[in-house]
Order: C-alpha cells, then sequence, then structure tokens
C-alpha cells in the first residue's frame, strides 16, 4: 500500500521546483506484464499491486543488461593520507561526517541524464528526472519499503502481501539480501528512459539517502519496474527515520537518492565497508573533487 501525498516541507520544496528542473517528455510506459533482460529468456513474472510493475528476481550470470560483478578491488574504506588536515595541520571537512545540507546543496540542480521522467506511483504524474554529474547520479522521490529477499521476522509474505522472495543482486554465497539488516536501494530495471548499466550503476554500487537532517549510507540491491522510482529497504527506511511498515510504512516525499558511479562494495552484504567508503566518497562528492 502506498502512503499518500503530504505537503513538502519549505527545504524540499526548492529542490524540487520545476524551475530548477529542465523539462523532459513523460517516461514511457512499459508493458505491466514482463520484463526482459537481454540474456535472460522471454518470461513472466509476478506483479507488485503497490508498484503497478514487476519485480525482478536474481540476475542471470553472464551477458546482461547490466553489468555484472568486476574483478575491480572494492571502494576502499580508508581516507586519503590526507584527510582532515591543511597544509599547516589544521582541521577540515575530512574529519566531520558529511552533513545533510552538504549534500543537498550539491544536487540542488539537475542536468538529466534520463531522457525522459519516473513516476512515483501508479498513475502519478511522470515528474521525476536522473540527475548527473561527474562522479554520481541522483534523483529526489518518495520512498517505498522494499522487503523483498529472505524472510524474516519484518520481511515476509504475512507482512507484506506483495513479499518476493528473491533480490536482483544476492550476497556472496548465493543468498538473496536481508531487507531487514542491508541498506539497500532499488533502481529502475534498464529502458528507453535510463539504463543505468550506461552511467556506471551496478549491484553493489555505493548510494547517499538523505532525508530531514539524515544521511546514511546504502548500496544498489534490487531492481524494479522501468517506469517507477523511489524505493529502499526495510532496513534503508528504518535508518532514515522513516516508517518501515512493508505493507504501509515508506514516506511520500523528502528522499534524495545520490548514487556513486563506478563502484562497488564487495561483499555486498559488508554495512561497514559501504558507510566508510560512502562517507570518503560523499565528502569527495561535495567539495567537487
Amino acid at each position: 500500500m502506498r502512503v499518500q501525498s503530504l505537503t513538502l516541507v519549505a527545504a524540499s520544496a526548492a529542490l524540487l521546483a520545476p524551475s530548477t528542473f529542465p523539462d523532459a517528455p513523460p517516461a514511457p510506459l512499459p508493458d505491466p506484464a514482463r520484463i526482459l533482460l537481454s540474456g535472460t529468456p522471454d518470461r513472466a513474472v509476478p506483479l507488485r499491486a503497490d508498484r503497478s510493475g514487476v519485480r525482478v528476481g536474481p540476475l542471470p550470470h553472464g551477458p546482461a543488461a547490466w553489468p555484472a560483478p568486476s574483478s575491480r578491488p572494492a571502494p576502499s574504506s580508508r581516507a586519503r593520507p590526507d584527510a582532515g588536515t591543511g597544509a599547516r595541520g589544521e582541521r577540515t571537512g575530512g574529519d566531520r561526517p558529511v552533513r545533510a545540507a552538504e549534500l543537498l546543496a550539491r544536487v540542488r540542480d539537475c542536468d538529466p541524464v534520463s531522457r525522459g521522467r519516473y513516476r512515483s506511483d501508479a498513475g502519478a504524474p511522470a515528474d521525476i528526472p536522473v540527475c548527473g554529474a561527474r562522479d554520481a547520479v541522483y534523483w529526489k522521490a518518495d520512498l517505498d519499503v522494499d522487503c523483498d529477499g529472505r524472510p524474516g521476522d519484518r520481511c515476509n509474505g504475512r507482512t507484506d502481501p506483495h513479499f518476493t522472495p528473491a533480490t536482483a543482486y544476492t550476497e556472496s554465497d548465493g543468498r538473496p539480501l536481508d531487507a531487514e539488516r542491508l541498506p539497500y536501494v532499488v533502481v529502475p530495471g534498464p529502458s528507453d528512459t535510463w539504463d543505468p548499466g550506461e552511467d556506471d550503476i551496478r549491484g553493489g554500487s555505493l548510494a547517499a539517502l538523505v532525508h530531514g537532517d539524515r544521511v546514511r549510507y546504502a548500496v544498489v540491491g534490487d531492481v524494479g519496474p522501468t517506469d517507477l522510482i523511489g524505493e529502499a529497504s526495510y532496513a534503508a527506511a528504518r535508518s532514515l527515520g522513516i516508517p518501515a511498515d512493508p505493507a504501509g510504512g515508506g514516506v511520500a516525499s523528502d528522499v534524495t537518492y545520490i548514487v556513486f558511479k563506478d563502484t562497488e562494495v564487495r561483499p555486498i552484504e559488508d554495512t561497514a565497508a559501504a558507510g566508510k567508503a560512502g562517507e570518503r566518497l560523499a565528502r569527495k562528492f561535495v567539495d567537487g573533487g
């Protein structure tokens, strides 16, 4: 179930003002009965009524519309040796966590990388572009709670009427991700509107989530419908102070998603590594490095 629209707070209204984001044609609507991935048999997959679109199970190994996990080392969680001090040893911004206001200021303007716009809900206007910078892509939307993956006390077929025991990406042991414990974000499936792979976004890519004055770090862990955007795991919602009930939680607006290009946390379930590397990348991003 989707939450109803809420009034935007003054701080986010400026971020979402139409004058900030250039006009773009509406996102094309996909066939709601199936999604096709390159290298995958033509197959129907279950609908999720709350998202009005298909959910994708584990992505196949081998050629696919999304890049397979790379053999590059995972992003280092260590800061640069000179981070945190200036030329004379004075303290700098590298010593303190990146603040929400810093990230929001950095993504105030939008240079669209999507060729159209996304909907937050079925039937909602297609008015959400994916924007791009040199090192990241970002969008501002609602947050729907994704409880898919490994069943647990909070995420299962009883608590979530649309529960699916699979995620597009899996843990290092091959099991589905654990939405109750792993903060992850959901990205739209590749389409004519936008193909995340073209911007070096893949499973395990690092993301920063901003809501109110909170900044939390996550990984890309699941793939959603090709026409909707604005979804994250149960654990991600809780970390942001957002109601995480899969049947009626989430928030209707004021969540900023920033996904860093060409990054990957391995193993994907290493939340400590994601937090450390995410903080380092966020600092570099806001400093324009």
